[in-house]
């Protein structure tokens, strides 16, 4: 699971496991970006600190683990490049990469896309009613006809929870309890991440 995670929230955790149930993944291992190159926000929270949250929030559950691939990649961080490390890891592994539908649908956009769907198939997590009339043809128009991977949606409510909210939240006072892991609330009040004036450019 790919994501800036500035900062991770429940939604998060909860599309993880949703994901995890419904394709029956043995395991889910989030992988923080490093230099997220499509991230329009003014303010990203440094590396280290959108990974020791990450950490944080997945610690309780046993199906969860973290990499830093991304983070100590040089440059930008591109799901192309991602997807062929892991896959080269292990190619007799049915790997998945769960994202956002509302990033699935810039994909065309994304670095080397013919070559996202020769390593994984992708599940696309959206909030329900979500409309996604070129899920179909979309691994056709990535992926060329090419591979056996396909695109996936998922239909998560607690996508309703976004990451730009909390931080809007944490700028003006306000609380974030129950939208993210206690954990990731009480390291982002130590750091004063995300508070006005103490926001960090990557």
């Amino acid at each position: 699971m790919g994501g800036t995670f500035n900062p991770i929230h429940y939604g998060h955790l909860v599309t993880a496991e949703a994901a995890r149930d419904a394709f029956q993944l043995d395991r889910v291992i989030f992988i923080p970006a490093g230099q997220p190159p499509h991230k329009t926000e003014k303010y990203v929270a440094a590396a280290n600190h959108r990974y020791l949250m990450t950490f944080l929030a997945i610690a309780p559950n046993v199906h969860f683990e973290i990499s830093q691939v991304e983070i100590d990649r040089n440059g930008p961080s591109y799901t192309s490049e991602t997807l062929k490390y892991f896959y080269t890891l292990d190619p007799t592994v049915e790997w998945y990469f769960i994202t956002g539908a509302d990033a699935i649908v810039e994909i065309a956009s994304w670095h080397s896309p013919d070559n996202i769907l020769r390593y994984a198939h992708l599940i696309a997590a959206s909030r329900p009613g979500y409309a996604f009339p070129r899920l179909k043809a979309l691994a056709q128009e990535i992926g060329g006809g090419e591979g056996r991977h396909q695109v996936h949606q998922l239909e998560v409510p607690a996508l309703a929870i976004s990451s730009s909210d909390i931080r809007e939240r944490l700028r003006n006072g306000l609380s974030i309890k129950y939208l993210v892991p206690e954990a990731v609330e009480q390291y982002i009040n130590k750091q004063h991440l995300y508070a006005e004036g103490a926001m960090q450019r990557t």
